[in-house]
């Protein structure tokens, strides 16, 4: 894809994902694969966006004083184990496990916000 392509799809992501509070990774992901990269592949792109995406998003909700950095640094230091176990995961599940596991996610959230949306 175009470089210009690329960039309009960030643009995409970055508000969605300074909107949700989810990172992204829920619409690069599937755009990734679409485009033909592996699973794997496309899970670990995404982290690169997420990353500058969070670091963008996280500037932003600081200046607007909604931050509880207790909160985000010890889910963040929990998380980094996590990260560590899931990239292994991911790498041993064939592409319609992954595809499975993920639209699960995806949709229990759905569900999730839908019928309990606070």
């Amino acid at each position: 894809m175009e470089t210009a392509g690329l960039l309009l799809f960030g643009v995409l992501v970055g508000c969605a994902s300074a909107f949700t509070g989810l990172g992204g990774g829920f619409l690069v992901v599937p755009f990734l694969i679409f485009l033909g990269r592996s699973h794997p592949q496309a899970v670990g792109t995404s982290f690169v966006t997420i990353l500058v995406l969070g670091c963008s998003a996280l500037v932003a909700h600081t200046r607007l004083a909604h931050v509880d950095w207790k909160v985000g640094l010890l889910l963040g230091v929990g998380g980094v184990a996590g990260a560590q176990l899931g990239a292994r995961l991911v790498d041993r599940l064939d592409a319609a496990t992954f595809s499975r596991v993920f639209a699960g996610v995806l949709l229990a959230l759905a569900v999730r916000m839908f019928f309990w949306p606070k």
